[in-house]
């Protein structure tokens, strides 16, 4: 899919709602994206493999440039394709199904811009979160997020249009052992800034010069241990005590404004 200053008639070929009526899934092996900018960015994704875009005409007309020549569109009503995602999704009248992301590894970013900040998340599994976090991090020109394989939500439709787009831009790393993942960075040379509300310096005291890796936890029960116990420094964000904590997504878009800024006075 290119970009071009006028939108051109986008070429596919219609047919009949065939392939996950009904299901709310994608078939093995395959992710399934809805909402404009999820799909678009999906499609304009070269590394990403597209399988079959299912939408209505006005979906169709809403995206930027045009598809492949041989691109298969199934064209359907808003109402056909809400049987293919997620009740109540805005699906916006496109739905793509498509490959999941090629594996990144860690050592791809860690040899990357050492000016881009990476965030690390413990055991954040809400969609929604990780979603918030790509579209900040994309925002905030971070290197990557990292998370722990076993504890961190799959590629889905729902996280996909949380990020907004994100999904495709900012890197997503996966690693079986998150501890060692930051061995690894430190190894590199990040410092490593957990984000703990019971630090007694904040964010912009702990920041030092130098890469920088944000570590957070869920809500509620925040860094395990040995993860706390990794990062070079503990830190907090000055919040008013009227509130005992922010949402995690909330955190990751302060804390790489915080980077940026300081990186900006630097």
């Amino acid at each position: 899919m290119s970009n071009s200053g006028s939108k051109r008639a986008l070429r596919g070929r219609a047919g009949r709602m065939q392939g996950g009526r009904g299901s709310g899934r994608a078939s093995k092996g395959s992710v399934r994206l809805w909402g404009r900018h999820a799909v678009e960015a999906a499609l304009m994704n070269p590394v990403r493999q597209h399988r079959k875009l299912w939408a209505t005409r006005e979906g169709i007309d809403s995206l930027c440039g045009e598809l492949p020549p041989d691109f298969i569109v199934e064209y359907a009503q808003a109402q056909d394709l809400a049987r293919l995602v997620a009740r109540d999704a805005p699906h916006q009248g496109l739905v793509l199904e498509c490959d999941p992301l090629p594996e990144i590894h860690l050592d791809e970013v860690l040899d990357s811009d050492p000016a881009q900040p990476i965030i690390v998340l413990d055991q954040v599994t809400d969609p929604h979160n990780v979603g918030a976090i790509l579209r900040s991090a994309a925002a905030f020109n971070a290197g990557a997020i990292v998370t722990q394989d076993r504890h961190a939500p799959p590629e889905s439709g729902a996280l996909a249009k949380s990020a907004s787009g994100a999904l495709e831009i900012v890197p997503w790393v996966r690693v079986v052992n998150l501890a060692r993942a930051l061995e690894q960075m430190a190894e590199a040379g990040y410092w490593r800034i957990g984000l703990a509300g019971e630090a007694e310096a904040t964010l912009a005291q702990a920041l030092p010069t130098g890469p920088i890796a944000l570590v957070l936890g869920a809500e509620g029960e925040g860094m395990r241990h040995n993860i706390a116990q990794h990062c070079d420094a503990l830190a907090r964000l000055p919040i008013s005590e009227a509130m005992e904590s922010l949402n995690v997504s909330n955190a990751a878009a302060i804390a790489l404004y915080a980077v940026a800024t300081r990186e900006d006075d630097s």
